[in-house]
């Protein structure tokens, strides 16, 4: 079952479902989703002369990025072609009978702006900020602006919930996080790291 507008109400009340902070509830709260907000937090990937990134190899990825911090009214530019990592303002938490899904806002996708690759999943049990994959699939560079609405969340039901939910006990690699957050998939159980959850294609999401 997907959650109505009264159904995200209901669970937001009781708390078991957090987005946090919502300001203006008639204005994020949509017939079945919630709009989420553009953090001011970027990782942008350095140009590097290196053949390739392995998820095994010596160096981490996170060598590979730079981040950016936008000022209070200043905007990010995501040029044609770029794929950055964003985050969004709100900081979520799932309940072990729900899935989130991450959706972009049909206003941003007919600017050719995408706010995932792969990662549109939020699991049961996730907490932490969203980690956005913003990519400019158009001609012309777009002004991201921090606090505008970039993406939605849709909530979808469990029949039971999770046994074994997201967090700790899985060893889950993003619970938890702040900000925009680099690949960790080198901790993956196939690349010899201890992760065996397969949490690198969600955002814990991820």
């Amino acid at each position: 079952m997907i959650l109505s507008d009264a159904d995200i109400l209901e669970r937001l009340e009781n708390g078991d479902l957090v987005v946090d902070p919502i300001d203006d509830y008639d204005l994020q709260i949509q017939p079945a989703s919630v709009d989420l907000r553009l953090g001011e937090e970027f990782l942008e990937f350095q140009r590097t002369n290196i053949p390739c990134i392995h998820p095994n190899a010596e160096h981490e990825v996170d060598e590979y990025v730079t981040e950016t911090i936008v000022d209070d009214g200043d905007d990010f530019i995501l040029h044609p072609g770029d794929f950055v990592l964003g985050t969004t303002h709100e900081r979520v938490e799932i309940p072990d009978d729900l899935i989130a899904h991450v959706e972009g806002r049909s206003s941003l996708g007919r600017l050719a702006v995408v706010v995932h690759a792969t990662a549109g999943l939020c699991d049961p049990g996730y907490r932490g900020q969203i980690t956005l994959e913003l990519s400019n699939l158009g001609t012309a560079p777009v002004a991201l602006t921090p606090g505008m609405r970039v993406s939605q969340l849709t909530f979808t039901e469990l029949k039971t919930p999770a046994e074994r939910p997201y967090g700790s006990d899985r060893g889950s690699k993003y619970q938890d996080q702040a900000g925009p957050q680099a690949s960790r998939i080198g901790g993956d159980h196939e690349f010899g790291g201890d992760q065996r959850s397969g949490d690198d294609r969600r955002n814990g999401g991820e």
